[in-house]
């Protein structure tokens, strides 16, 4: 019998190879309660990250940068403790803290520097785990931004659960951390000799990627799959097969990526959506992944999940 947990493909865990999926912290959120932040806090070995102004803050010396501060480092910046975050512990027990700092992200001092989420991804700026533990701060942060009242009664709300919880002053009504399903996928030919592309008109010159779209309530993964490309490209798709996720922290999604077999071959693209869309052959797409396409199209970066899609339909065995 085949076991239940056999993958044909060309990585047994492609979800680990995006970015944002390196994140190693401890999260033990079933022992948090109303003094877990503040004793994590007082250890000795607490650790920080900074934010101002949705930017990260992060310590830079000649090319080096460091999103870790200690707890006497951040006296010097205006920390708000009522914007800490217990992000969990880190695989040596320190205590990892996200805290806004009272700096405009403009007008740093010469040794910091602001870093957004997008560039410390496509500029390679964080190694893998401490970009995955910078993207659960980003996303806990913006989650909380969007919730300081309550949505029932429209007062205040204030935190818990050492920051993964916020509860309205008023009602008691409790908000949990959101995270906003996208469906990614590369759709194929029946042949398996053709992908389907699209272009929007915010990707950087050349770059052509997999079609994707919010995840709708009551609606399957798979539905989801084939009524985002029906809707973006006119093609309808017959089966689907997950592959691989990847968090996304722009602010809060998960990407979920997936093949799709086509059942017809001609484009309608919505012009709402899309700058172009169209088939590649397997030559055209390899030629794009590596950078050699004639046309200068080009593929998007290693680490995004579409990337993943693409190269791992390549090497599939």
């Amino acid at each position: 019998m085949t076991s239940l947990f056999f993958k044909a493909g060309p990585h047994e865990d492609p979800s680990a190879l995006t970015a944002f999926a390196g994140c190693r912290i401890i999260r033990d959120s079933e022992h948090r309660d109303e003094e877990t932040l503040e004793k994590a806090a007082a250890e000795p070995n607490a650790r920080f990250f900074g934010f101002a102004g949705g930017k990260g803050i992060v310590k830079h010396e000649r090319q080096v940068l460091d999103p870790y501060f200690a707890r006497y480092e951040l006296a010097a910046y205006s920390p708000d403790p009522e914007s800490a975050i217990l992000l969990g512990r880190e695989p040596s027990g320190a205590p990892l803290i996200s805290i806004k700092l009272g700096l405009d992200p403009e007008a740093l001092p010469g040794h910091l520097k602001a870093l957004t989420t997008r560039a410390a991804y496509s500029e390679s700026m964080l190694d893998r785990a401490t970009l995955g533990a910078f993207a659960l701060a980003v996303s806990l942060n913006a989650w909380i931004d969007n919730h300081r009242f309550c949505g029932r009664c429209g007062s205040p709300s204030k935190s818990a659960a050492g920051g993964f919880r916020r509860e309205c002053t008023a009602c008691g009504n409790m908000m949990f951390p959101r995270t906003d399903p996208v469906v990614i996928m590369l759709i194929v030919d029946e042949a398996g000799d053709r992908v389907l592309l699209g272009r929007s008109p915010h990707f950087p010159a050349g770059r052509y990627s997999c079609l994707a779209g919010f995840l709708e309530p009551g609606e399957t993964v798979e539905d989801a799959v084939r009524r985002e490309t029906l809707e973006e490209s006119g093609i309808r798709v017959g089966a689907v097969r997950y592959h691989a996720s990847q968090p996304w922290p722009m602010p809060h999604s998960l990407m979920l990526g997936c093949y799709g077999k086509a059942e017809n071959f001609d484009i309608s693209p919505d012009d709402a959506e899309l700058e172009d869309c169209r088939w590649f052959s397997r030559d055209e797409l390899a030629a794009i992944v590596d950078g050699t396409h004639p046309d200068g199209i080009n593929a998007p970066p290693d680490g995004a999940i579409a990337f993943r899609l693409v190269r791992d339909f390549l090497d599939w065995k």
